[in-house]
């Protein structure tokens, strides 16, 4: 997959992308750095694997930092962005990425926890260091963001309805995001092959990735729809603020 984005499209913004140390937020993090993006490669507990994408960024004479941090943890994430601050001076774009809520042994609201509450206090966190002009891009799925009008797998809906729990609760800040001239886009996906999520979902549904990928025709690998997310980086934002990604058949869109 080529970068969406032209050379030099992004020099000197400063983009923080959480839970990019794999993955889809790994792979925004690399196109927008070769834009010219100076890139926070956030991680929860892959400290080595965000350590050697933001090595590669440098050697390839772009500028990064990996910087840990659970989302779920108020200071935790105030840590993060006061190193960011301290770095750079402030942010220009925030990409929240980060997801679950189908892990065990983290507790029966932990879905929520991520998938809402830490997004809401993610942006607070991060919004007093956002300029005018900075942009916010909330990466969700389809099975998310139509959850009230379309099924979804069994097992998927405590976290889809985390996750538009998190959406509905971003949006409620839109004014406040307007008045300070910062923008907002979400960016919704169908099912991606080779993301966690999916992969669990077809062990416990096996045949689910196939069968949607013969209903719709294609699915969106992970570099694609990564690709995706960085454009919404710099594509104007849709009315609705929505940007939809992929076929929408069967989700009452």
């Amino acid at each position: 997959m080529s970068n969406p984005l032209a050379p030099g499209s992004l020099a000197d913004k400063r983009a923080l992308v959480t839970g990019s140390s794999r993955g889809i937020g790994a792979d925004t993090v690399g196109y927008l750095a070769e834009a010219g993006a100076k890139v926070v490669v956030n991680y929860r507990n892959k400290a080595k694997r965000a350590e050697q994408i933001a090595e590669k960024i440098v050697a390839g004479g772009g500028s990064a930092l990996a910087v840990g941090a659970d989302l779920t943890d108020h200071d935790s994430v105030q840590a993060m962005v006061d190193q960011v601050v301290a770095a750079w001076g402030g942010i220009d774009l925030l990409v929240l990425n980060a997801s679950g809520g189908m892990e065990s042994g983290l507790g029966e609201d932990y879905a929520l926890r991520l998938n809402r509450d830490a997004q809401v206090d993610m942006l607070r966190t991060a919004v007093p260091h956002m300029p005018a002009g900075s942009r916010v891009v909330f990466v969700t799925s389809h099975q998310a963001h139509f959850v009230e009008t379309a099924e979804t797998m069994d097992e998927y809906v405590p976290v889809a309805k985390s996750k538009r729990a998190g959406e509905l609760a971003l949006r409620e800040l839109l004014p406040q995001l307007e008045a300070a001239g910062i923008e907002f886009v979400v960016v919704s996906g169908d099912m991606i092959e080779g993301t966690i999520t999916a992969t669990l979902l077809n062990r416990l549904n096996p045949g689910a990735i196939e069968g949607r990928r013969q209903e719709v025709g294609k699915l969106y690998s992970v570099s694609e729809f990564a690709a995706e997310i960085a454009l919404a980086a710099i594509e104007p934002v849709p009315a609705d603020h929505t940007k939809l990604v992929g076929d929408v058949s069967g989700f009452g869109a």
